[in-house]
């Protein structure tokens, strides 16, 4: 790979070294001759949108394609934020070859290569963050962890989530305990944490507001590996299906499996993973034998949901597995809930404690190993901000007054 290729990859254009190698591009008076339509069009599309529409909102662009009209450099820039890709692609020749590194499961389908950019981004920032964690725990000579792959497909899921537990250190009735599903969820997220497990939660493409991940297309996404698994989490889910896709995810390390989901309306994809994760969720969050006991009692979703300290959605749907109500009962309730859950999100103020936020963005356990290696000298600030993005004074506030007092 030559220089000018190591650039263009980085996102960093050198245009003295475009002038030596390459001919065909010139920078003339700040202008930029010969402007490849073909990135160009790429990468609007790429962004999901679609030319036509592009164009009307923005012609000068569609003038650079007709070549009635050349970019300056800052305007070639200005499209690039837009488009969210790195300047250094309006220089290639062809588009690069972009995919996903992970099996992505659709509800009642097989799996999918495709993804929105958002979903995109979020795999990679997450990829980089566990590649960068998992050469630290390596140099620092942490073992692998034994739960890690443990089990194969053809497991028996009652097996695994015996296993979970006992990992994790909870009693079979752990989430009785709690004070509400919510408590539920978090005390459940440090368990997880405090055996090597780093868990994200986020809705947006790292601190972009203007990013957002859609539920429907990602519920999450797991990245597997002996050292540091990484669960992700969408934020912008109603908590009452993330503590299921959390416990899905946490399957899926059990299985050595990496994947990404939709799990639409808490449904597997058509794959023998993916519906044994599916069981295990179902079993560890709600035991079989306890809710058949309980649906004696009280046929009230509400009231066993404060009995198993999950949502009421879970319970429903763990009442459809066991045939107890109908696949139509079922639905019925889940868009309701859901319905009155975007509601009730729609009449809320969109304010809230930055920081706190970040604490899920980012994790505390994560956050601690970038600091420990920022304070021994093998990591350099302006790397710490990206791993965590977290800049200058807010990074510093984040580790002295939040991270400590975890």
């Amino acid at each position: 790979m030559n220089s000018l290729e190591w650039n263009e990859v980085a996102g960093v254009f050198d245009f003295k070294e475009c002038l030596k190698q390459r001919k065909d591009y010139c920078i003339m008076a700040t202008r930029i001759e010969n402007i490849n339509s073909e990135i160009i069009n790429w990468a609007i599309i790429r962004a999901g949108n679609n030319l036509e529409d592009f164009y009307q909102k923005y012609p000068h662009v569609e003038k650079w394609i007709k070549g009635s009209k050349k970019p300056t450099i800052k305007q070639l820039e200005d499209f690039t934020h837009k488009v969210h890709v790195p300047f250094g692609y309006m220089f290639l020749s062809q588009p690069p070859k972009e995919s996903v590194p992970i099996p992505f499961f659709r509800t009642g389908k097989k799996k999918n290569d495709k993804v929105s950019l958002n979903v995109y981004h979020t795999i990679q920032l997450i990829s980089e963050r566990q590649n960068w964690l998992t050469d630290y725990l390596e140099e620092s000579d942490y073992p692998d962890l034994e739960f890690v792959g443990k089990f194969n497909k053809s497991a028996n899921y009652f097996e695994i989530v015996k296993d979970i537990r006992e990992t994790l250190r909870l009693s079979y009735n752990w989430a009785s305990k709690m004070g509400t599903w919510e408590d539920a969820l978090d005390y459940l997220t440090l368990q997880i944490e405090e055996i090597g497990i780093i868990v994200n939660f986020n809705g947006i493409v790292g601190n972009n507001t203007r990013r957002k991940i859609p539920v429907e297309e990602c519920r999450g996404f797991v990245l597997v590996n002996k050292k540091a698994p990484f669960l992700f989490i969408n934020s912008a889910d109603a908590k009452a299906a993330q503590m299921f896709t959390l416990i899905h995810e946490l399957a899926h390390v059990w299985l050595g499996e990496s994947a990404g989901f939709d799990n639409q309306s808490l449904l597997p994809a058509n794959d023998p993973v993916e519906k044994l994760c599916d069981q295990v969720a179902a079993e560890f969050l709600v035991p079989e034998v306890v809710l058949a006991e309980k649906w004696k009692e009280s046929h009230d979703f509400k009231y066993l949901s404060r009995l198993f300290k999950v949502s009421p959605i879970v319970i429903a749907r763990r009442c459809m597995d066991l045939k107890l109500i109908s696949r139509v009962a079922f639905f019925d309730f889940y868009n309701n809930y859901i319905k009155n859950y975007r509601f009730k999100k729609e009449q809320q103020s969109s304010g809230g404690n930055f920081y706190a936020t970040a604490k899920k963005r980012v994790s505390l356990r994560f956050a601690s190993f970038v600091n420990n290696a920022v304070n021994e000298n093998n990591l350099l600030y302006r790397d710490a901000y990206r791993l965590t993005n977290l800049k200058g004074n807010t990074y510093e506030k984040f580790i002295k007054e939040y991270l400590y007092q975890a």
